[in-house]
């Protein structure tokens, strides 16, 4: 059975001591509870993964970086490498997302790059995934989908496809007033793992973890987790203070239990 995970990514949001205190609430929430079926991460903002490392020490949180850079060094002002992210403590690394992609020029034959280099240091790579709103209007967003995983895996081998995530994030609901439908995220997963399938072999399919994004709130979450592909769940807004990321992961430990139980 995958198992699930339950992420956020914090944007430009929460300081150095704002981490500290969203990781010392935590560090008590989670004192014996029962979280171990789960993987959890939070990706800070860069100024803030020391902090959150040693805030979430000893808690099952894994931290990860928002961004990286394709080179190790260089002369490349305001990057960050995926040496530098290891260091910092990460094991998770955030790429595609549609903000860097609309409003910095990002491409997928940029992001092969990036996971090509996360994978050489042992990063796991969040890879994101999402049709436009425009690209789903003209009902061409398995395609698009299609393309995009297929890029960003180019040069990898078959056997190390489950050592990334992907992340579908439609791009017309980051942000939005709801996510889209069970039915609209259940046809959408269940087509990128026939990508997978067809392109990467069944072994890769069956074990390679879709997580969905999107607008997912505590309300809606535990729907979406109802669907057989969905492998968790990767939040915004909702988890950017610790009380909300707390329910969030909830209903993950949840659904990881009543899978278990099937």
């Amino acid at each position: 059975m995958r198992r699930l995970l339950a992420g956020t990514g914090w944007k430009m949001n929460n300081t150095v001591a704002e981490t500290r205190r969203y990781g010392e609430w935590f560090a008590e929430w989670t004192a014996g509870r029962a979280l171990s079926a789960v993987d959890i991460f939070v990706l800070p903002p860069f100024t803030s993964l020391h902090a959150a490392a040693t805030a979430f020490a000893g808690t099952p949180v894994a931290t990860g970086g928002q961004n990286m850079h394709w080179l190790d060094s260089g002369g490349w002002t305001g990057e960050i490498s995926a040496p530098m992210l290891l260091e910092a403590g990460c094991r998770y690394v955030e790429l595609a997302h549609s903000e860097r992609l609309q409003h910095f020029g990002e491409t997928y034959d940029c992001v092969r790059l990036k996971v090509d280099a996360a994978m050489k240091v042992g990063l796991t790579p969040i890879i994101c995934l999402g049709e436009s709103a425009s690209e789903k209007e003209s009902g061409r967003a398995d395609a698009v989908l299609a393309e995009q995983v297929l890029t960003s895996l180019a040069g990898q081998p078959e056997a190390a496809t489950a050592d990334v995530v992907l992340a579908y994030e439609p791009r017309w609901a980051i942000g939005g007033a709801e996510a889209a439908t069970p039915e609209y995220i259940a046809a959408r997963h269940a087509a990128l793992r026939q990508v997978l399938r067809q392109h990467r072999g069944a072994r890769a399919a069956e074990d390679t973890r879709i997580i969905y994004g999107g607008s997912v709130t505590p309300e809606n979450g535990k729907e979406i987790l109802a669907i057989e592909d969905v492998d968790g769940l990767f939040v915004g807004r909702a988890a950017w203070k610790p009380e909300g990321f707390a329910r969030i992961i909830e209903l993950v430990a949840e659904a990881s239990r009543l899978r278990a139980a099937r």
